[in-house]
């Protein structure tokens, strides 16, 4: 009698440990469950009490391309990706040098002699992995616009130095019928609140946008959404003889963000 009392006692105790076992399992899974919906809600919540909700689940499934990732470029991605835009193209056939740590977020000692295109996506993962990251890395001209698809991104944003390259995005993305803003000149700048958002036709004081609204006109096109500086442009010379633009930690980045800030806004929005 005994005996059977002791093993009913054992199978008792056992199938309250097991329960007490799954209790705890749960528990932690629950927990574990409650503290990843944290961490989504941590990394948007307050971007939606701006934009929405329905403004962050727009940028979640919207897809930006961005032609150059260097001073200008590398801003605008950082924060594209930090709002949770949810797929971003990069285009760059640059690889890091010592001379951009004076001014672009990607480069580092460390990244110095990287690919930028890989630099950047490394950097996109790291603020959130899921983002789709698509690299194109090659220098954006006629002979290679045949590799992008321009059709597939919701905005193109033209981060680009090259005037001829820069007049060729634009071509592209109006023919397939795509979003598009423009970075004009911040090298020889010293003013980061000199910078303004207009169309092209508006510009003053910047000899690039000078440069590719003439070259646009050529080709039909008068209006272009584009952030540049109405201030004056210093002259750099080194012996009596002209440079290449010289540029400042805290001008194109400024220029970048605004250029991002443009393209969430205007997602968001729908």
């Amino acid at each position: 009698m005994s005996s059977i009392f002791v093993k009913s006692a054992f199978w008792l105790c056992y199938g309250m440990f097991l329960l007490l076992t799954f209790r705890v399992i749960e528990g932690i899974i629950d927990v574990e469950k409650r503290m990843e919906e944290n961490v989504m809600e941590d990394r948007y919540t307050r971007t939606a009490r701006l934009l929405g909700d329905e403004g962050v689940e727009r940028l979640k499934s919207s897809s930006v391309i961005v032609f150059g990732v260097g001073g200008v470029g590398g801003y605008t991605v950082e924060a594209l990706a930090r709002a949770g835009v949810g797929h971003i193209a990069v285009v760059d056939a640059d690889s890091v040098s010592e001379s951009n740590i004076n001014r672009q977020i990607i480069a580092t000692k460390a990244s110095v002699g990287r690919r930028k295109v890989d630099v950047i996506e490394e950097r996109i993962h790291e603020i959130s992995p899921d983002i789709v990251v698509e690299k194109f890395d090659i220098f954006f001209e006629n002979d290679t616009k045949s590799k992008i698809e321009f059709t597939k991104y919701g905005y193109i944003v033209d981060a680009i130095d090259s005037v001829s390259s820069k007049v060729l995005l634009v071509e592209c993305a109006k023919e397939a019928g795509v979003s598009i803003i423009s970075s004009m000149g911040t090298g020889n700048k010293l003013d980061p609140t000199a910078f303004r958002v207009s169309d092209i036709s508006k510009t003053k004081g910047c000899p690039l946008a000078r440069a590719v609204r003439t070259r646009l006109r050529k080709v039909g096109i008068n209006h272009l959404k584009v952030v540049f500086s109405e201030e004056e442009p210093a002259i750099t010379s080194e012996n009596g003889e002209r440079t290449p633009p010289a540029s400042v930690s805290f001008v194109p980045g400024v220029a970048g963000l605004i250029i991002a800030g443009e393209v969430i806004k205007d997602i968001a929005k729908g």
